[in-house]
């Protein structure tokens, strides 16, 4: 019995060392590891197919060396998350990130993400509800964290992967409007979503972002998703330059609620950031960078990184190493002092994320 106690309290005296008080969840829908790690692809660069403004891309994405290209892609992620967090997955380096279920697109990749389980029975993108129990509705168990809960996507499947109806966690994606006593920036994007229809995603990344970044100003919630779509469909529609603004927008986004993050007293210095994305996409070999799925080989390989007070600099991981995207779930809820169970048996916390 004493030794029981002992590791219980040494169990709970890792978890109270902890800093991270909040935790942020953050994907970009198939954004390739070889452009996170690799910057601009010169040969989808140098193809007609693929490309309509080549110098825009130019003198916007491309460097000298592909370390400078993708710092100018992707630049928060290594000017900050490379000097301050970690980023796993640059497989030239031998280091690995995998989905592990077989199907190699969004709604298992994202129920995998967020119960840490690899459901085969989700083999399709239909409207069905998750029978899955997140991590998001895990954490909304919790007595310190009930309703202070909520995701923000693009992607208008998400209330059915994160399933609203039984968790109870609002979600607000695709053609919804914010709701509620609304200020006047959420008047002019719910305005614009009614009136600007995107044509590649079923909204605008950016409305996605800032109805999202005005929610959290208002209600400080302490666990949040946020899911950008506009670079999984600008690659299906072989369009590579809008594919690079996208990816690029969509760092510029998390960097700046970083910033918002690190100068808020709710969430300086205790908010954790785990970014990552769904699935990977085909290599330029016959084309198929435009693609994912079971039939597109290589899609299982994806990219993580990770930047908190618990979470060690170790920068760009560049040892041989494996990863897997089921472990984000655990993790997310361990660096809140949570052992997140579901029934199922989910990934395994990351280790090296926490201090």
């Amino acid at each position: 019995m004493k030794k029981t106690f002992l590791l219980l309290m040494l169990s709970f005296s890792v978890f109270a060392q902890n800093k991270t008080e909040n935790i942020f969840i953050i994907t970009t829908d198939g954004f390739r590891w070889q452009e996170m790690f690799g910057g601009v692809d010169s040969v989808l660069l140098k193809d007609d197919k693929f490309v309509r403004n080549r110098d825009r891309i130019k003198n916007n994405f491309v460097g000298k060396t592909p370390e400078e290209s993708r710092q100018k892609l992707m630049p928060f992620m290594w000017n900050t998350v490379a000097k301050e967090g970690q980023l796993y997955g640059n497989r030239w380096a031998g280091n690995k990130v995998n989905v592990l279920n077989p199907y190699w697109f969004s709604y298992p990749g994202y129920n995998e993400i967020l119960s840490g389980y690899a459901d085969d029975s989700i083999n399709s993108n239909d409207k069905k509800y998750n029978k899955n129990m997140t991590v998001l509705e895990f954490l909304n168990n919790q007595p310190k964290l009930k309703g202070k809960v909520a995701a923000y996507t693009t992607w208008d499947v998400f209330p059915y992967i994160i399933n609203d109806k039984s968790s109870g966690i609002p979600v607000n994606s695709g053609k919804d409007l914010a709701q509620g006593n609304l200020t006047e920036k959420e008047e002019m994007l719910n305005e614009i979503l009614k009136n600007y229809s995107s044509l590649a995603s079923d909204r605008h990344d950016f409305i996605t972002y800032y109805l999202a970044k005005e929610y959290i100003k208002k209600n400080k919630p302490k666990v949040f998703f946020l899911s950008f779509d506009e670079t999984d469909e600008f690659a299906h529609e072989a369009k590579y330059d809008e594919y690079l603004f996208a990816a690029n927008t969509a760092d510029k986004f998390i960097g700046d609620l970083w910033s918002y993050c690190q100068s808020t007293p709710e969430y300086k210095e205790k908010t954790t950031f785990l970014i990552l994305t769904d699935h990977g996409r085909g290599d330029k070999i016959k084309s198929q960078w435009t693609s994912h799925g079971q039939k597109v080989a290589d899609c299982y390989q994806i990219w993580m990184a990770a930047i908190g007070p618990d979470t060690p600099a170790l920068g760009e991981v560049k040892i041989e190493g494996q990863l897997f995207q089921n472990q984000v779930a655990k993790t997310a809820a361990k660096l809140l002092g949570y052992d997140f169970e579901n029934g199922k048996e989910v990934g395994k916390e990351i280790n090296k994320i926490l201090k």
